[in-house]
């Protein structure tokens, strides 16, 4: 009368029954297990720091890939340690990929968030499973866009800061406790450091008078430039010189457009340029010959090997971009051997010994 009930008298069969449910129901609860394992962050094998937006990342203990989300992102992950970087922004150009290591230019083609509207291939990002990713705090990407596409994907994102270049000394320090090479990154934030300290003790000693006016040129025929209040230029001020083209930027890309008859008007004394086919024609064509940089051939190509000294991007290697640029400007006043010192940072930077020959080609 109370309902089926299992026991002795019970209908055939059901106490086998019942065994083989136990049994189904271990073996469920056993994949859960091993679905917890697999699926569930190891939390003795994770940790936590403190990114340069002041946030608290749990990251896993041993990391051996790392994704930068630009171009900055992508560089200073190169200089601690090419090993771990998981895939690259853009295709590595031959001439880059002569002073990098082999196995980077090999590295699938991401992408990443670095203005006008660019955007990583999440499926590339998703095959490569990187341990975590770097993103640039502040310029070409809001945090919500990150950290939706990071959360989607299931990788912690460390904010690090790349505006200015004393941010280097930090960036490095953070990536030495990411990667736990302190080591290493002691010698390349104290490099940083050193060179930052040397530069502005040469600079304090300039009068205001006495500070070069510089133009920077961009693009083919030189006529985009950057305002003095964009991060794009902010070597020439560290270095000594006085921006011509004064205004705030219209946004964090830049490459403005200016006209030859406004050059002519600001008549800088030094031109940098970025383009070898602006330096190759500048001093043949009549107008531009009539400005004083050009007159007195003080226009100066930036160096681009293996990354930008400059700018586009940029990276960590503008830390040697200011000594050469105060060199440039100010040659009695910063006496330095460009040729020791180059080859000395893409020793410790870049783990490159360069050649006699390789040296004359980044420094032409």
């Amino acid at each position: 009368m109370g309902g089926d009930v299992v026991g002795q008298g019970s209908r055939p069969g059901a106490e086998r029954e019942m065994t083989d449910m136990n049994f189904s129901w271990k073996r469920i609860g056993w994949l859960w297990v091993v679905f917890a394992l697999v699926m569930i962050p190891d939390i003795a094998g994770a940790r936590q720091i403190v990114d340069m937006a002041g946030r608290s990342v749990t990251v896993p203990d041993v990391i051996t890939k790392v994704y930068g989300s630009s171009p900055p992102a992508m560089c200073l992950i190169y200089a601690m340690d090419p090993a771990v970087l998981a895939g690259l922004n853009y295709p590595i150009r031959p001439d880059e990929a002569r002073f990098m290591n082999p196995a980077v230019a090999k590295l699938p083609v991401i992408g990443g968030w670095f203005g006008q509207g660019r955007t990583p291939n999440q499926e590339t990002l998703l095959r490569v499973k990187p341990d975590v990713m770097i993103s640039w705090l502040g310029k070409f990407v809001t945090d919500k866009k990150t950290e939706a596409t990071a959360r989607q994907l299931g990788i912690p994102v460390v904010y690090i800061r790349f505006d200015h270049l004393s941010d280097y000394v930090r960036a490095f320090t953070l990536m030495g406790e990411l990667l736990n090479r302190t080591k290493r990154a002691q010698m390349l934030s104290g490099y940083t450091e050193h060179v930052l300290k040397s530069v502005r003790a040469v600079v304090d000693e300039i009068p205001e008078s006495q500070r070069l006016s510089v133009y920077y040129a961009e693009g083919m025929d030189g006529l985009s430039t950057e305002c003095d209040q964009s991060f794009h230029t902010e070597l020439i001020p560290i270095a000594g010189g006085i921006n011509v083209y004064r205004c705030v930027p219209k946004d964090a890309y830049g490459m403005e457009r200016i006209s030859l008859e406004q050059v002519m008007l600001y008549n800088p004394e030094v031109i940098l340029a970025q383009e070898k086919n602006f330096t190759d024609t500048v001093f043949q064509d009549p107008r531009w010959r009539s400005i004083r940089a050009v007159r007195t051939r003080r226009v100066y190509r930036i160096p681009r090997s293996p990354f930008n000294w400059f700018d586009r991007p940029p990276s960590f290697m503008r830390i040697l971009g200011v000594q050469w640029l105060l060199h440039c400007l100010y040659p009695d006043r910063y006496a330095v051997d460009m040729t020791s010192e180059t080859r000395k940072f893409y020793k410790l930077f870049l783990g490159v010994d360069l050649s006699d020959k390789s040296l004359r080609e980044v420094l032409e």
